[in-house]
C-alpha cells in the first residue's frame, strides 16, 4: 500500500519526532512507542527553549498554554504552539511547532506535526496528523472497533493487519477534515485531501482527493 507509507504521507522535517519515523515503513507502527520516545527525547531538549513542568512534561517557553488546560505526561509541546481553554492532553502526545489545540479538544497517544489545527471540540486518539492538517469543529478519530477486534487497514482488496486494538487515523500533510466528521479505526488519508463535513470515513483515501462519501471520491483538478 504505497499511499500508506510514511514517505508518501509526511514531511518528516516538520516534526520533532523525525527519528522515530525513520525506523519504520508505516506510521501506525510507532503508536506503541510514542510514550517511551517522549521520555527519552525530553531529556535531550534544549532547556534554553523548553521548561519541564512536572514528570515527563516539556513545554516550549514560547508556547501559549491556557491556565484551564489539563496536561498529563509524557508530553512535549513545541515552540509557538497554542493550547487553549479547557484542552485535555491525556498523555503520550507530541504537539508540533505552531500547532493549535483548541477548547475542549482531547489528545491521547498522538503526534501532531507542525502547524496542525485541532481547534474546536475534537477527539484525537492513537493517531498521527501531518503538517498543516486541520480537523474541523466536532470532527473526531474513532480509535477502537465496536467489536474490540484488532484493526486492519483496508484499501480495496488490499489489507494490512496492524496488530493494534487502538488505532485512530493517519492524516497526511495538509489534509482538511470537515466539521462533525468521524474517522473510523484504521483510516488513512493521503496528502492534500479534503473530507466533506458530516462524513463517515473508513479505510484508505488517496492523496489529492475530495471525499464526498464512500461512493463519491473524486480527484482534485490540477490548476
Amino acid at each position: 500500500m504505497e499511499t500508506c507509507k510514511i514517505s508518501n504521507l509526511y514531511t518528516l522535517t516538520e516534526t520533532i519526532a523525525i527519528e522515530l519515523f525513520q525506523k519504520v515503513t508505516y506510521p501506525w507502527e510507532i503508536l506503541p512507542q510514542i510514550g517511551s520516545f517522549i521520555c527519552e527525547l525530553g531529556k535531550r531538549l534544549d532547556m534554553e527553549k523548553f521548561e519541564q513542568h512536572g514528570e515527563n512534561i516539556w513545554i516550549a517557553k514560547s508556547a501559549k498554554v491556557a491556565p484551564t488546560a489539563s496536561i498529563n505526561g509524557p508530553v512535549i509541546i513545541d515552540e509557538e504552539a497554542e493550547i487553549r481553554h479547557c484542552a485535555f492532553i491525556r498523555g503520550n502526545a507530541i504537539v508540533g511547532k505552531g500547532t493549535v489545540v483548541g477548547n475542549s479538544t482531547e489528545l491521547k497517544n498522538v503526534i501532531l506535526f507542525n502547524k496542525v489545527q485541532v481547534p474546536h471540540y475534537n477527539y484525537v486518539g492513537d493517531s498521527i496528523l501531518g503538517y498543516k492538517s486541520h480537523m474541523g469543529a466536532g470532527s473526531i478519530t474513532s480509535n477502537v472497533k465496536s467489536d474490540k477486534t484488532l484493526v486492519v487497514v483496508k484499501n480495496g482488496k488490499e489489507e494490512i493487519s496492524t496488530g493494534l486494538k487502538k488505532f485512530g487515523a493517519m492524516l497526511g500533510d495538509e489534509v482538511e477534515v470537515g466539521c462533525n466528521s468521524v474517522l473510523n479505526p484504521g483510516t488513512v488519508i493521503g496528502r492534500q485531501t479534503n473530507i466533506y463535513p458530516l462524513s463517515m470515513v473508513r479505510g484508505v483515501v488517496s492523496k489529492h482527493s475530495i471525499y464526498k462519501n464512500k461512493n463519491e471520491i473524486i480527484e482534485k483538478i490540477k490548476l
